[in-house]
């Protein structure tokens, strides 16, 4: 009789199915998504309570919405439980397809964690799939594609029949989570197009407005006007001035009218204002304002005629760039260093190293500073780590103690205005210097060089794997400190990813060399404290040489290899950390 009457049951479940998640679709904000989400399990699914866990941006999950029970909607909606103990309860069940089942046998280890839940007490199972009151039953929640990015858990309790769903019901289950993703992925993105169109239509409106504010008469202009006069003795000379212009410049146009750009100018940009073409010119470098500081402006320069026949003047729109070129020097900071410790990444890396190399081989280079051309590094440069325990080895990893103590290259890097060159400025490779490396292997032979460290963590990944990636990041961020601290003003220390990283320290001999490694190793070996924890991680260090003639990755790779070859030399035991 059951065997006859499972297709019955079979298209009453798919007829509740598809009415509540058409219901799905009729929700108009992502709040209501969520409530019908849970509504749909108590009224469609046939369970007495349903809760939907909501992924924070942070990752932690909150109760976003709760159906069956006031009482326990009362409780822990908006209760939010860590990710991690969400993690761990996905983890330990029993896989149901793609939902998680913890019997109440198993559950118990779960009651002092920090997620949301309900419960009541019930007496034991009477027949093998009854429905206990500790039994947890999740239904998770996946994105679309490829990345199944976790968006939410559905909880559920007590199913009607008093029993554990069966196949059929376990897939009904799972298809109503598959869809509910859908449906919230759906109310996510109509809430984005919604405030992308309020703001678009925001902008337009500035936009519109500040074309009409343009139209505008001159003295009433929003943002720095001037008329220049053109040709003759005095040209240049500021005729006229709005009241914008005298506020960004903190002067009266009384005396503005004494100036010309030229005299507001900072020395450095005089060479882009007379750079600057007269017709359609524009500039962006720093005006003086009358408390002596400096703004960043746009200047943008059009010819207009007094009359048909008459003098021509010239308008200069002026606006003021000082937040935008902040912006800038920090996005192109984001763009060229590791987001979590700050230092160069590896495309960073390789620039400055490609900067310091050219094709031409090292023995022309090396026969043209013996010929005297080339400036190459005298050979006099001292590389400001001392022999210490004498000559090194390609690859080092050495337990010895140092205390290098040297300040971080970066921390005073854009101290200067805002990081930019002076108005034609020579930099610093305008005239390209040959690099050559030691010859003498192990032995130094006083040859000077670009030496490049390849620097991998010993032990890294275990407290990854222990410990969570948390302590790991905190681990990296040290590290990063440490190596920074241990090296010159002028060195590179550069996060290649994941736990390795590069020190670029040039002239530098053999030795030298040799002997940083060991500082290094020995700043990086000393426990570091996370949460209360004292953790360890060891390091292995190869060291290379950058050589004209050689690619980026040669040289990267060279140093590499050899910081394997050490770390394969040396026991086990000597490489653990954590």
């Amino acid at each position: 009789m059951e065997t006859e009457s499972e297709p019955y049951v079979r298209l009453s479940t798919l007829r509740q199915l598809h009415r509540v998640v058409a219901d799905l679709n009729t929700a108009r904000s992502l709040a209501d998504t969520l409530q019908t989400v849970a509504d749909g399990v108590v009224a469609g699914l046939n369970y007495e309570l349903a809760c939907v866990n909501l992924v924070r941006p942070d990752g932690d999950l909150v109760v976003a919405a709760f159906a069956g029970s006031s009482a326990a909607e009362a409780l822990i909606t908006g209760r939010v439980g860590s990710r991690a103990s969400w993690e761990r309860r996905l983890s330990m069940a029993t896989a149901w397809g793609d939902l998680r089942f913890i019997p109440h046998t198993e559950g118990w280890v779960l009651m002092e964690d920090d997620v949301p839940q309900w419960h009541t007490d019930g007496p034991a199972p009477r027949f093998e799939d009854e429905w206990h009151p500790h039994d947890r039953l999740y239904a998770p929640m996946y994105a679309s594609g490829t990345g199944r990015e976790l968006l939410g858990v559905i909880s559920v309790d007590r199913p009607r029949n008093g029993r554990h769903p069966g196949p059929w019901g376990q897939e009904a289950l799972q298809m109503y989570a598959s869809q509910s993703a859908i449906a919230i992925s759906n109310a996510r993105l109509r809430s984005n197009m919604q405030r992308a169109l309020v703001r678009l239509e925001r902008e337009q409106q500035a936009l519109r407005a500040s074309e009409e504010s343009f139209r505008q008469a001159f003295e009433y202009a929003p943002s720095g006007m001037a008329i220049a006069e053109m040709g003759g003795d005095q040209h240049g000379r500021l005729l006229r001035t709005n009241d914008a212009l005298c506020r960004l410049l903190g002067r009266p146009a009384s005396v503005m009218r004494r100036y010309s750009f030229a005299d507001l100018v900072h020395p450095e940009d005089i060479g882009t204002l007379l750079r600057t073409s007269a017709e359609g010119g524009r500039a962006e470098l720093r005006l003086g304002r009358r408390d002596g500081t400096y703004v960043w402006v746009s200047l943008r320069n059009s010819v207009v005629a007094d009359t048909a026949d008459g003098p021509r003047f010239l308008l200069t729109h002026v606006e003021d760039i000082e937040e935008r070129k902040r912006h800038e020097l920090q996005l192109a900071h984001r763009a060229s260093h590791d987001a979590l410790t700050g230092l160069p990444n590896s495309a960073e890396l390789r620039s400055r190293l490609s900067a310091r190399l050219c094709e031409r081989p090292a023995a022309h280079a090396a026969a043209d500073q013996a010929a005297g051309y080339g400036g190459g590094y005298e050979s006099g440069r001292d590389g400001g780590y001392g022999t210490g325990q004498g000559p090194g080895h390609a690859a080092y990893d050495s337990g010895h103690s140092g205390s290098p103590g040297y300040e971080s290259p970066y921390e005073h890097e854009h101290e200067h205005g805002f990081g930019f060159e002076p108005a034609g400025g020579a930099g610093p490779y305008d005239h390209h210097v040959h690099i050559v490396a030691p010859t003498g292997g192990d032995i130094d032979d006083g040859t000077k060089g670009l030496a490049v460290l390849f620097c991998d963590l010993d032990g890294f990944k275990s407290i990854n794997d222990r410990f969570g990636h948390h302590t790991g990041d905190a681990v990296l961020i040290e590290v990063a400190r440490r190596l920074t601290t241990g090296v010159r003003d002028g060195d590179t220390v550069a996060r290649l990813g994941g736990d390795e990283f590069v020190v670029l320290a040039d002239g530098l001999g053999a030795a030298d060399a040799a002997d940083l490694a060991v500082r290094l190793r020995n700043a990086i070996i000393p426990p570091i404290r996370v949460d209360g924890r004292a953790v360890r991680v060891g390091a292995s260090f190869g060291i290379g040489w950058a050589e004209c003639g050689m690619s980026v990755e040669e040289v990267l790779n060279s140093a590499d290899q050899r910081m394997y070859v050490e770390k394969r030399s040396r026991a086990k035991v000597h490489r653990r950390a954590g």
